[in-house]
Formats: structure tokens, sequence, C-alpha cells
């Protein structure tokens, strides 16, 4: 069987800065735990291996608890700033380990509330990047002395069921923003259903260059290949839409989170692709093309 990376893949470089952060605060720890507010990453390898170490998860309802010998890492997805607030007070030590590319949405949605606009947001609700810049939203409407409006959308049917609902308020211009993992594709296609309401609604895509990247590297990969392997945590955005991606460009795609996943299908292949989320590290990538490599296990 031949193997065929994508040419990107695997850690991005805010994951990987995460990541370095938590290894250093647990070096350094002393006395205390260190904690990260929600899970480090979305990949349970990593997370076994930081566990095992003593990291911890810390949750809104366990900052009460936290003692003057605890750190607290902020995870490259960012936190609310009442959040940021609260763990500064209760924690001795907080590691601001947000992506700056992240911190830069933060920025940009603060200064779009600030000036009262409309800003929709395209992102996945609940997830901790998407919660932390409404936050940053929300406060900079209420310093601005604005009431929020900050529209969660997922894809372009959300935008007519938006306007339907009566959300958008034409008193005020309206900006489109996006999470920084966002699909591509229907990040284009909500900028469309947009402007075809609001002509002159300011479009600002907020994607990162590595999610650009790994679409492209997906895209050279899959038309060459028998099937598709999708390396990553199954709770990770970036990974589930490397998977959706590739399973509208080829017939046989899998999402896996360790070698031990691997479909046997796929070992009967002569030419699998593989590809992996921003979350996943090198050694479960290398393990992975080792076993198609090598075979099934008996």
């Amino acid at each position: 069987m031949e193997v065929v990376r994508a040419k990107i893949m695997g850690f991005c470089s805010g994951v990987r800065r995460a990541v370095d952060a938590a290894s250093k605060a647990l070096d350094d720890k002393g006395n205390g735990t260190v904690y990260t507010f929600g899970p480090l990453i979305h990949n349970p390898v990593v997370l076994k291996k930081f566990f095992d170490r003593g990291l911890r998860v810390c949750s809104e309802g366990d900052i009460q608890n936290l003692t003057a010998d605890d750190t607290v890492l902020i995870r490259a997805h960012g936190v609310p700033p009442s959040i940021e607030r609260d763990l500064a007070e209760k924690a001795g030590a907080v590691v601001d380990a947000t992506c700056p590319l992240v911190k830069m949405s933060q920025k940009r949605a603060e200064e779009f509330a600030s000036k009262n606009y409309n800003i929709i947001f395209a992102g996945d609700r609940n997830h901790g990047e998407v919660i932390g810049i409404e936050g940053h939203a929300e406060e900079a409407y209420g310093k601005a002395g604005f009431s929020p409006n900050f529209i969660l959308v997922r894809d372009e049917k959300d935008v007519d069921r938006i306007f339907s609902e009566g959300r958008i308020d034409f008193g005020r211009r309206t900006v489109l923003l996006s999470q920084t993992t966002f699909n591509i594709p229907i990040f284009e296609r909500i900028s469309e259903a947009l402007r075809a309401r609001i002509p002159d609604a300011e479009i600002v895509s907020s994607i990162c260059s590595a999610t650009h990247e790994r679409q492209a590297s997906l895209d050279e990969l899959a038309g060459s290949v028998d099937g598709v392997i999708v390396i990553g945590g199954k709770t990770s955005a970036n990974t589930s839409r490397l998977f959706e991606s590739a399973g509208k460009k080829c017939r046989s795609v899998a999402l896996i989170e360790t070698a031990d996943d691997i479909p046997s299908e796929f070992f009967s292949f002569s030419r699998v692709g593989i590809t992996a989320g921003a979350s996943t590290p090198d050694d479960v990538i290398d393990e992975v093309q080792k076993r198609l490599e090598e075979g099934p296990c008996l």
C-alpha cells in the first residue's frame, strides 16, 4: 500500500503554542495544580498524556475553588473577559495561551460592537472560541452604551431565518465575521446570502491561513487516492470539517482518533491519503501511517 500525506496537516501554530505553554506550566507548577479552562485541545490522545502529568480541567463553576497556589491556562480558544477577570482574582497565576488569531478576532468584534454594528458571526454554537468572542463583543457594546446584537449563523439558511425573525436592526450597519476554523465554502455562501439582503454589509473573513492550507491540501490529495483517513478528535470542529469536506470529494472516508480505529476496508486499498486536524500531534499521524503500511493487526 502507498500512503500519501496531505502536504499540510496536524498541529497549527496556535495549538502548538498552547500545548507548549501547558507543558511549561506543569514543569513549573510547584505545590499547586495546573488547570486549563476547558479542555486544552480537542484531542483525547494529547489530553490523556497531560492528565497523566497532572493537568486538570476547570469550568466556570470551579473558579471559586481555585487557590493562590494554582495556575490556570487559558486555552487557544480564548475566554470572555469576565472569565479572565474571575480567573485572575482567584488563581495564583493565569497563563494566556489564546491563539493570536483568535485574539485578533476578539479585538475586531470589540471594535465593531463599540461602533454599534449588527455583528453576524459564522460559527459553531457553544464552541469555546465563539463564546469568548461573543463575550468580548457584548462587553464592548455595554461600555459604549449600546444594546448587544451578536447573531450566530451556521449556514446560508440561517441568514434567511434571522431576517424573517426580525433579528437585524436596520438602524445599524452590519458586519459578518467568522470563527477561525469555519468552513470556507459555507462562509462564502453566507456572505452571498447576506449581501443579497444588505449590499453594503461588511464582510470580514477571520478564517485562519491554517484552515485554508489544510483544505487546499485535502483538495489536492482527495482526487488521487482510493480513500482518505482524517485523523483527529471527534469533538474537534476543524477535524469534523475536514471529514465533511473529504466526504464530498472521495468515496471512502474515515474519521479516526488513533491507529486502532482504522476501518478494515482501508487495508485493501492500494493508495490511501491521510490528513489531520489542527489538534492532532505528529506521533499519532506517524502511527496511523505505520499501521496502514504494515497491515492490520492479526
